[in-house]
């Protein structure tokens, strides 16, 4: 067993060195995070861009781990990664984010669990058991259980965490080597195992006409994105219409904007239209009324942030937020998200960012409006477009 950060205790916070722009972190600690495969090198630059004194340490296809060196001659102890949950929720590309212990192996499960919990101690609500490599077929339910009972927790205790819980993580990197470690439930990817929307499956809720609808739900959950009945929505490149279809879901009127027809199942709701044209071709006197941008376009990015900053820039256009999705043709292109933020920013509004456990390689970014809505936009009639 290798054990790395003490578990939770009562002891005084420990010695603390600066983030990059604000906050701070604690010294001589680890921490895992959970990513899509792939996504390492541009969670570690992201981390490194946040956390200069962060040094990688293990990198495994879907885990980095990181460590903070103690300040000479200071004594480091842990405290909750809620003390600086800013930062972290800064990362992008990271799914979860842990309080790393340290890798348990044994030649049972039964050896594992006894373990684990003799590095991770006691006082947990919960336990989260997922994989480092989601295609992998490991016993991650019986696994759970060997823990839940070594901890004395009622078999039958959600997977789901609820707000502020302290959660054990088991994270199977293969059946005889885990990763054990923990952390405080503070946003809702912190409640799911290993950050995965747990409405993901390999099938589709029945009915939906795309997997658009999946990530919009996803995000919905995830920024707690303030979609209201009533207000107006335009998605650019909407075929074949799952996002619109999540956005009537919400009570939404919706134009879809795309050459290609939509799903009839989306045309055919009273509170739908479609524009036959491409992005670049709306005209602008129609988004007067507009509350909601979205797009998920499979195009580069920079003609994507064109299209968005066409609309969202135009003077007779005052959008309540922006959700879009940026692909990422290659990894390295995630060097330039933080240019594309702060073009947002200069649009008015205020980013954040995630790559989704429903999506590719791409980001999804909300971006609501810095200043709120004047009177005018705020009282315009509903369901009426030009």
């Amino acid at each position: 067993m290798i054990m790395s950060n003490p578990p939770p205790s009562s002891a005084p916070p420990p010695a603390r060195i600066p983030l990059a722009g604000a906050g701070s972190v604690d010294a001589g600690r680890f921490f895992l995070c959970g990513c899509q495969g792939g996504a390492e090198a541009a969670l570690q630059q992201r981390v490194a861009a946040l956390m200069p004194a962060a040094r990688p340490g293990v990198w495994r296809r879907g885990i980095v781990t990181f460590r903070i060196p103690p300040a000479a001659g200071l004594a480091a102890r842990p405290v909750p990664l809620e003390a600086v949950e800013e930062p972290l929720s800064q990362f992008i590309f990271a799914r979860t984010t842990i309080h790393s212990l340290g890798q348990v192996s044994g030649a049972c499960d039964a050896t594992r669990v006894a373990a684990a919990i003799a590095a991770a101690g006691s006082g947990y609500q919960t336990v989260h058991v997922w994989q480092r490599d989601p295609k992998a077929e490991l016993p991650v339910a019986a696994i759970r259980a060997g823990l839940l009972a070594a901890l004395g927790l009622d078999p039958a205790v959600a997977e789901l965490a609820r707000p502020h819980d302290r959660v054990l993580d088991c994270v199977l990197d293969s059946v005889d080597r885990w990763w054990i470690g923990w952390h405080q439930s503070l946003d809702p990817a912190s409640r799911w195992p290993g950050g995965i929307y747990p409405a993901a499956a390999p099938r589709l809720p029945p009915g939906t006409v795309s997997r658009a609808w999946l990530k919009l739900d996803e995000a919905i959950a995830l920024f707690a994105i303030p979609f209201q009945p009533g207000q107006q929505a335009l998605e650019l490149g909407a075929a074949p219409g799952g996002a619109c279809q999540r956005l009537l879901e919400a009570g939404l009127a919706v134009v879809g904007v795309d050459p290609a027809v939509v799903d009839e199942r989306v045309a055919a709701n009273p509170d739908f239209q479609q524009w036959r044209m491409r992005a670049r071709d709306v005209p602008l006197k129609r988004c007067s009324r507009t509350d909601w941008l979205l797009t998920d376009m499979n195009i580069d990015p920079v003609s994507t942030m064109a299209a968005l900053g066409r609309i969202a820039t135009a003077p007779a256009v005052q959008l309540r937020g922006i959700v879009a999705t940026l692909k990422l043709p290659e990894w390295s292109r995630a060097a330039e998200v933080p240019g594309w933020l702060d073009m947002f920013r200069s649009w008015g509004f205020e980013p954040r960012a995630r790559q989704l456990s429903t999506g590719g390689r791409e980001i999804c970014v909300v971006a609501l409006r810095s200043e709120p809505p004047s009177p005018s936009v705020t009282d315009k009639p509903m369901r009426n477009w030009p």
